[in-house]
């Protein structure tokens, strides 16, 4: 779930805005692109990914004029690419949907907020979970951390929007509206774990270096 329209208080655009703004500071204070430089084969596949995603952003629902549902692919390039450079990722495909005209400017920070910040803080502290306390074995990764923390994500995000609307919707109606579209999220949430755990599964078995959170000598030359 993410805005299209200005339906919030200019106050909570201004603070999800400001969260949006430090959490992508934050990011790029990691300097990733210093992983982008070091390995050429990744500047393509991550450019890849960020058009793909953009791509994909276009097929949505959207009953009323301010709040659409699609998927989001956070925890899928989370995986492949550590939060920096997926925060980043998700900042350029939100301001390309800003740019044709899908999205207004003013929702920009509050998208990458909801759609960019939550999930893939729910997707980096499953997956050191997952890391950390789970058995080290690739289905656990895979299921555990993919087709699950891909649901939860999901889930957070659209939860995200509801909290942003109960905070400072400046609509009645809108809020009401709001509350009907989160009926659809258990629907949103088995295809975005189904979709990106699939993906996931693929690169895995195919191209396990590709995946950046994945060791693939951990996971599977020590078994």
């Amino acid at each position: 779930m993410s805005f299209s329209r200005m339906v919030l208080a200019p106050w909570i655009v201004w603070v999800a805005t400001g969260i949006a703004l430090v959490a992508l500071a934050m990011a790029v204070s990691r300097r990733p692109w210093q992983a982008l430089l070091q390995d050429h084969a990744m500047q393509h596949r991550w450019l890849a990914a960020t058009v793909a995603v953009t791509v994909l952003w276009q097929l949505r629902a959207q009953a009323v004029d301010w709040l659409t549902l699609h998927l989001m692919f956070t925890t899928l390039m989370t995986l492949l690419f550590r939060a920096p450079l997926a925060l980043v990722s998700l900042a350029l495909v939100n301001l390309a949907l800003v740019l044709v005209g899908r999205v207004e400017w003013p929702m920009l920070g509050v998208n990458l907020l909801v759609t960019g910040v939550v999930p893939v803080l729910v997707t980096v502290a499953m997956w050191r979970w997952v890391d950390r306390c789970l058995p080290k074995h690739p289905m656990v990764f895979l299921f555990v951390g993919g087709f699950w923390c891909a649901a939860l994500s999901s889930l957070a995000a659209g939860l995200a929007v509801l909290g942003l609307m109960a905070l400072g919707s400046s609509d009645p109606q809108a809020m009401f509206q709001a509350q009907e579209y989160a009926r659809f999220l258990p629907l949103l949430m088995p295809s975005e774990a189904f979709i990106s755990g699939m993906l996931l599964s693929i690169l895995m078995f195919h191209h396990p270096h590709w995946v950046a959170t994945f060791n693939d000598q951990r996971y599977l030359d020590d078994r």
